[in-house]
């Protein structure tokens, strides 16, 4: 009845399935790809919700007129879709996976089986083996030619994925530029710091610790947002591995007695990283850490970040829906913030936007939209680059963190004159972010007229599948809850024994709690009277249904996503909780 109640004109079942949160986009298209259609790529488009349909009758209409042309090209040319959403849409029709070269690193031992002009001749690149398959990618799985030169390197065995030809050429042209993986020697210092930097990588750590203890030299990793070792080295490896770190950082390798900062570019499987150093001069020596940035990391779907379903369908219609305005992600360093902040550009970017951005430095590199790297060295910095930034004629700014006065203003401006503003800052939960704007002298009557939403954030360790079990919470734990046992009584809360899958910490990934405040009437008059955090928090979870950190995180910790340790390790208790029934009811679920 949901679901009819919805169909209308202009309304596909898809879209209709998908508002309702019966089936996410990356199901849907594992569904599709699987179930090869006899339906044509332009419906296609209009069912997952690409095109409308006016957009591909007005696309069918200017094939007519440029003869030779296929529907593809001249929805690309013409900028009705980006060619890689283009893409993945034909692989569903078509029945293929659509192979991303940012996030799938093609295997080098089956790369040194073809030589490269080979690749480039027939317009294909292996990717990977899969059981006693080749999983090779095609510009063009119908080119007969192609299809028989790849089966004379790898056999008839093959699986077949589609590809855009440009993302074929641009890693065949890394490849040839001398970029490959080389073997690395730890007899030397430079083999040391490569191997640790590519180990790094390799876990998905966010930051490298090079600590220098009194007999020896630690190697750690924070993988999940917690630290774990990963090796050690003899002291008499400490000054040249730190020596090493600082000629790739450009510091001063002959200052020891001072702290320093640095940063470098690292190549690793095709793709190049930059880190951000830091020197600590320390009492055994000068500690490095390295901030790993420019992770080729898939840029998730708004759908995918782990918003709960009313939640998502709220920010998707009244923030990122909204033509102008300012949209503030906040909370600690390694919160997510710029993965939420560039998923929501993802979903709000179009050909017909122009969509700018100045961050310190560029983490996630994003067709269609022109990114700038801060870099204070040379003075672009980013007073200097947002006084640029809004002469560009922009319609969505994105500004990487506020951090000072100047920032502040220029986001409140942009939004007055109409932009769409995304930015990021330091604040612990939502209502926080309100009061530090107002506190760095913005106007209050600025910031109640401007700001659309405030998104607060945190990352919790997820149970690990392979070793969680049914848990009971204890009385010390409903204590600090505010329950009592009937509370959570019918909920399925768990915690894992750890095994080999989770490194044996009980954990493994993580998983996003939100806190979003959407400003009405009610909110901004509070700001308007300067009431406190207390106040305004209170109005806002009555008058705007807000749910906080605390209440996201237990309605995952009850279903066993999380646990309540890391809910109490990792997020701020700040007024107790209401029941989960009732948090469920807010959440949709």
């Amino acid at each position: 009845m949901r679901v009819k109640a919805k169909l209308s004109a202009g309304n596909t079942i898809i879209s209709v399935l998908k508002e309702l949160n019966y089936v996410s986009d990356s199901r849907l298209k594992e569904v599709l790809r699987s179930n090869r259609l006899s339906l044509r790529i332009g419906d296609l488009l209009v069912e997952l919700g690409y095109l409308s349909p006016e957009k591909l009758k007005a696309a069918l209409d200017l094939q007519g007129s440029e003869s030779g042309k296929q529907l593809g090209q001249v929805l690309v040319e013409h900028q009705f879709m980006g060619e890689q959403d283009f893409l993945e849409a034909l692989s569903v029709q078509l029945g293929f996976p659509f192979i991303n070269f940012s996030v799938d690193d093609p295997d080098t031992a089956l790369l040194n089986q073809a030589p490269l002009n080979w690749c480039r001749s027939n317009h294909f690149l292996p990717v990977k083996t899969l059981g006693d398959k080749v999983l090779v990618a095609f510009a063009d799985p119908y080119n007969k030619s192609g299809m028989a030169n790849a089966k004379k390197l790898y056999g008839d065995n093959l699986e077949v994925a589609i590809c855009s030809p440009g993302a074929i050429e641009r890693y065949l042209d890394t490849l040839a530029s001398g970029k490959k993986a080389k073997a690395i020697d730890e007899n030397t210092a430079m083999g040391i710091v490569d191997a640790i930097i590519s180990a790094g990588i390799e876990q998905g750590a966010s930051d490298i610790h090079v600590e220098p203890l009194k007999d020896r030299l630690q190697v750690k990793f924070r993988v999940d947002g917690i630290l774990v070792f990963h090796r050690e080295l003899p002291p008499a490896s400490k000054a040249m591995v730190t020596a090493r770190f600082k000629v790739l950082s450009k510091a001063n390798i002959a200052e020891k007695r001072r702290h320093q900062d640095g940063r470098m570019s690292f190549d690793y499987k095709g793709n190049t990283y930059d880190l951000r150093a830091s020197f600590y001069a320390a009492v055994f020596g000068e500690k490095v850490v390295l901030r790993i940035l420019n992770r080729i990391d898939q840029i998730l779907s708004i759908e995918d970040i782990g918003m709960q379903p009313k939640m998502l369908t709220h920010y998707i219609r009244d923030v990122l829906g909204v033509p102008s305005g300012v949209l503030i992600i906040t909370g600690p360093t390694g919160s997510g913030k710029t993965t939420t902040l560039y998923s929501s550009i993802k979903h709000i970017k179009k050909p017909e936007l122009s969509i700018i951005t100045a961050e310190d430095p560029v983490e996630y590199v994003m067709e269609g939209i022109t990114q700038c790297s801060i870099d204070p060295d040379i003075n672009l910095t980013y007073e200097e680059t947002l006084r640029h930034v809004v002469r560009q004629d922009p319609d969505v700014i994105v500004i990487g963190e506020i951090r000072d006065n100047y920032s502040a203003e220029v986001a409140v401006q942009a939004a007055l004159t109409g932009h769409k503003v995304l930015t990021s800052f330091h604040t612990e939960d939502s209502i926080s972010g309100l009061i530090r704007l107002m506190n760095m002298n913005i106007e209050a009557f600025l910031i109640s007229s401007t700001v659309v939403c405030v998104l607060s954030q945190r990352l919790l360790r997820k149970v690990c599948t392979s070793c969680g079990r049914p848990h009971q919470p204890s009385p010390g734990e409903l204590k600090l809850l505010n329950f009592i046992p009937q509370d959570i009584a019918k909920y399925a809360f768990q915690k894992g024994e750890g095994c080999r899958a989770c490194n044996y910490t009980g954990y493994k990934g993580r998983v996003a709690v939100f806190e979003m405040l959407v400003l009405n009437e009610h909110v901004r008059e509070a700001i308007l009277s300067h009431k406190s955090t207390f106040e305004i928090r209170k109005i806002s979870m009555e008058t705007t249904n807000l749910v906080t950190l605390m209440e996201d995180a237990l309605a995952k910790a009850a279903v066993g996503t999380t646990t309540l340790d890391e809910i109490f390790r990792c997020v701020p208790r700040l007024i107790p909780p209401r029941s989960i029934h009732e948090i469920n009811r807010l959440l949709g679920i």
